[in-house]
């Protein structure tokens, strides 16, 4: 008769025998897994901590009485709220800093969105000779560099009275946006079942009805996220509109911040940039959090093809 260690040990062997895995093996999967997930769990942290790393240290600074700025604490002692008053002071004019920002992003967005979308249809529907080297024309022109027509776009400008004027940051925000519009709706307009758009041809619409209540609708989620992308990008830009933009009539919110000036001539005033840096932020957080649902599924709506 076989010890009960013996029957244990027959038991493992027809298990294994019968699941096809030796028990060793298992057991070094699960470990093999576990530290996988420790891994992964380890580079998402770091990649978290170097990304919101800066707009912490924005929010600690912003919080500091200017006689603590210096100070290397992380989280103040004493919370002031000091700067975020001196942000709205009259000498710095943030409150139509503002009002130019969401004009200016506005009608780069609205305009780039209208022409961006007809632009990257287009060159998705239809068929001629070339299109592989329209595409890569838009992808070189949206990484132009924007202080390689500083100079022209300011005699330009002068030359038209457009100095200080909205139009000379819109249009120029425009010629960045669109390109970045159309190579990222072209991914989405791609894998759109075109069939859906031929049968309501075969059924009697015209092209521009289809295009509006069959097209559009299934490209949403790639429209709404290029959306948020192009109204980030122009809200960012600082370089073109510190050189066309010299009253604060038409001064963004990028340019206000850089011409704060402290309580004397010899005064920075970091304090109160980084109360201005947070509150010009927080809103494009808060866009973000509220559509996070739909701006992950248009960016995922054209990685896997049906």
């Amino acid at each position: 008769m076989p010890s009960a260690g013996q029957s244990s040990r027959i038991a493992e062997s027809k298990s294994a025998a019968t699941t096809g895995r030796h028990p060793l093996r298992s057991k070094r999967h699960v470990i093999q897994r576990i530290i996988d997930v420790i891994w992964f769990v380890a580079g998402v942290g770091l990649l978290i901590v170097f990304c919101l790393a800066p707009f912490y240290w924005m929010v600690v600074t912003s919080l500091k009485s200017p006689s603590s700025i210096f100070n290397n604490e992380v989280w103040p002692k004493q919370i002031s709220l000091e700067n975020y008053f001196a942000v709205f002071s009259a000498q710095n004019h943030f409150g139509r800093a503002l009002i130019n920002s969401v004009i200016i992003a506005g009608g780069t967005t609205v305009v780039a969105m209208l022409a961006g979308v007809l632009c990257a249809y287009a060159v998705t529907r239809m068929r001629f000779r070339g299109k592989r080297y329209i595409l890569m024309a838009v992808l070189a022109a949206s990484m132009f560099p924007g202080v390689a027509i500083l100079t022209p776009l300011y005699s330009l400008f002068s030359q038209i009275h457009w100095i200080d004027t909205y139009q000379a940051m819109i249009i120029p925000d425009i010629s960045f946006a669109l390109p970045l519009a159309v190579w990222t709706l072209t991914s989405f307009f791609q894998e759109i079942p075109w069939e859906l758009e031929e049968a309501a041809l075969v059924d009697g619409a015209t092209a521009g009805v289809a295009f509006r209540k069959i097209i559009v609708p299934l490209a949403a989620p790639g429209v709404f996220t290029t959306t948020i992308l192009v109204f980030i990008q122009s809200w960012n830009e600082y370089l073109i509109s510190s050189n066309v933009s010299i009253t604060s009539d038409t001064n963004p919110v990028t340019v206000a911040i850089a011409k704060f000036t402290g309580s004397s001539q010899y005064e920075q005033p970091f304090g109160t940039q980084m109360a201005a840096g947070v509150i010009a932020t927080v809103p494009l957080i808060i866009v973000v959090l509220i559509f996070q649902r739909k701006i992950v599924a248009g960016l995922t709506a054209g990685a896997v093809k049906s």
